[in-house]
């Protein structure tokens, strides 16, 4: 075998994976959110079986909205309001990575969710950092070896994107890696927030945006030539502004620059279809993408919700598109490439990890 080979699952299930978007509170482990909940109290669950409970978030998520698919968060955001809380999902996070076999992971998180019952946004975050920490250390006592830093998220609907982006400097170097904004794109531009970001350029500060997934290439637009996003989370309506229509692609303005200036996609294939800027794995705009060389990575988003993990999703992309291992190891590349962390830490990544992973599957 070598790796221009389709991979089977055991195979994608042992190569070295690089996460970039990710939701901490959208990767809750049913049975977690059970316990949680039946110990402070909270009365609202639909259902406290595991199995259940687990189906009836993707059910729920399976409407083709996004404002449907965020009103899930309720409960997972309901049983985050302690530190003890907060730890624990962090821990259980990098820890079901790990055991994914991601190496890498930046997971997102908004601080304001938490402070419901008290917490200030410092005790949020370390908290998050404090648990990241645990379950690495678990990580490796089970052999396996995984990095997860935080990216701190502001929500499009609020005016706390100032205050966020402080948080973001005032902890970077401590586990935070960088800023996003995340929430209901349509009637909240990137550019409400305008302010936020130009602070965090003047920082050198990092950040990503959530834009051209529930909305189309106005938010991709506003997202990078405003706001100056790094990263497009999601980004997956930039297929709008390519005619597929005759032998060779003919990519718009737009679609040039984001290929042009190699900016990362923040791709997740089954939270796609879920709200609706996909119909099939098969006619997702990955495959198109990926042929025309954009900086393509695949990300699962939220995992309880779709319930999905990295495995999963790269399978349904070898399945949809014949990927290859090779195909696999160019989008974790990617994915490393466009990480918030140092470039020296990225190439070790690259050089120490992911490529002698792949090849050693390859030859096995």
């Amino acid at each position: 075998m070598s790796l221009n080979s389709i991979p089977t699952l055991e195979q994608i299930k042992k190569v070295p994976k690089a996460l970039l978007h990710d939701h901490l509170d959208g990767g809750l482990r049913p049975e977690t959110i059970i316990e949680i909940a039946e110990s402070i109290g909270y009365q609202a669950l639909p259902t406290h079986d595991p199995i259940e409970l687990a189906t009836w978030f993707q059910e729920a998520c399976d409407s083709g909205s996004l404002v449907r698919y965020l009103e899930t968060f309720d409960h997972t955001i309901a049983v985050m309001q302690t530190e003890e809380s907060i730890i624990r999902v962090a821990r259980e996070c990098a820890i079901d990575l790990a055991r994914d076999g991601v190496v890498y992971a930046e997971v997102r998180g908004a601080p304001e969710l938490f402070t419901r019952e008290g917490l200030s946004l410092n005790h949020v975050i370390e908290a998050t950092t404090e648990g990241y920490r645990q379950g690495m250390a678990i990580a490796r006592e089970e052999g396996m070896n995984i990095r997860v830093e935080q990216l701190l998220c502001a929500l499009r609907q609020n005016d706390h994107a100032q205050l966020i982006a402080e948080k973001v400097v005032e902890f970077r170097d401590r586990g935070v890696v960088g800023f996003d904004i995340a929430g209901p794109e349509d009637g909240f531009p990137p550019t409400k927030q305008q302010e936020a970001f130009d602070y965090l350029r003047q920082e050198n500060a990092h950040f990503t945006i959530h834009a051209g997934e529930a909305f189309g290439l106005p938010s991709i637009w506003q997202a990078i030539q405003m706001c100056g996003a790094e990263r497009l989370g999601h980004g997956v309506r930039i297929i709008e502004d390519i005619d597929l229509s005759g032998p060779v692609p003919q990519l718009g303005r737009l679609a040039s620059y984001v290929r042009d200036r190699r900016i990362p996609l923040e791709l997740c294939p089954s939270s796609n279809l879920q709200t609706g800027a996909a119909s099939s794995i098969g006619t997702h705009p990955i495959g198109a993408l990926a042929k025309m060389r954009f900086r393509v990575t695949i990300n699962t988003d939220n995992r309880l919700m779709s319930r999905t993990s990295m495995t999963h999703e790269m399978n349904e992309v070898v399945k949809a598109f014949d990927w290859t291992l090779l195909d696999l190891q160019r989008v974790t590349i990617n994915a490393l490439k466009s990480a918030f962390i140092p470039f020296e830490e990225r190439l070790a990544i690259i050089e120490e990890i992911v490529k002698p992973g792949y090849l050693a599957v390859a030859q096995n």
